[in-house]
């Protein structure tokens, strides 16, 4: 009977990119910089150029939601709030410490065994390059997609980010494989017509992941590395 990392093996075996999402798979975006407390400064902002949003904008820690919801005051606050979550993700991202445990060398061995990289997130293209270039991993990943400007609408789970990365790698989407830790990210997989990793960092993702449809769940990003490196007689570090 067909093993977990059987499972993983044909998925990776069968793509030619590996797109990851960034906050999970790569870094913790807000370990140093609490998401509740930027959620807060953004309902602050929300609160003097939409009040009619404040309360809203209130009932949630997630700085994402906020930005989804500014939306509705109108092009101008969904800019201002759009800049002020970027900049609190670049402060955010200065103060995340070391990537994920494993996401390193599965940057490396995806590349190693020929594959193309993106990140593709819905977090700023600006905090992504500003990790990435802080950790010594600019050279290792090919195309960065990052939120859509002023269209919240086309972050995941639209498969717009998917597509955009598959056209910009010169990948059919099909042939791609995204490593997410989110339904969201399950769901554009689905939609962009991709194969999936789910990636549950935490225990109840588990069940939520494997629920949604990813192709494979795994536990840890080290398990990537094992998938890519064995079949091909590889022993990394």
């Amino acid at each position: 009977m067909p093993t977990q990392a059987d499972a993983l093996a044909v998925v990776l075996g069968a793509s030619k990119a590996v797109l990851f999402d960034f906050d999970g798979p790569v870094c913790d975006v807000f370990r140093g910089l609490n998401a509740p407390d930027v959620a807060e400064e953004l309902a602050d902002l929300l609160a003097v150029l939409a009040p009619a949003l404040e309360t809203l904008a209130r009932t949630t820690d997630d700085p994402m939601e906020i930005h989804r919801l500014s939306q509705e005051g109108g092009s101008t606050v969904l800019a201002a709030v759009e800049a002020a979550l970027t900049a609190a993700e670049i402060r955010a991202v200065r103060a995340a410490g070391d990537p994920t445990p494993g996401a390193v060398d599965a940057l490396h061995a995806a590349r190693y065994t020929g594959r193309h990289i993106a990140i593709v997130s819905n977090n700023s293209a600006e905090c992504v390059r500003e990790y990435l270039t802080q950790h010594g991993l600019s050279g290792v990943v090919s195309e960065i997609i990052g939120r859509p400007a002023l269209r919240p609408d086309l972050m995941k789970p639209s498969p717009h980010p998917l597509l955009s990365a598959a056209s910009a790698l010169g990948v059919a989407p099909g042939r791609t494989v995204l490593v997410g830790d989110s339904v969201t990210d399950i769901e554009a997989a689905h939609a962009a017509g991709a194969k999936s990793i789910g990636y549950a960092n935490k225990v109840p993702k588990r069940a939520s992941l494997a629920d949604v449809g990813a192709d494979v769940v795994i536990l840890g990003m080290q398990e990537i590395v094992d998938a890519l490196c064995t079949p091909n007689g590889i022993e990394w570090k």
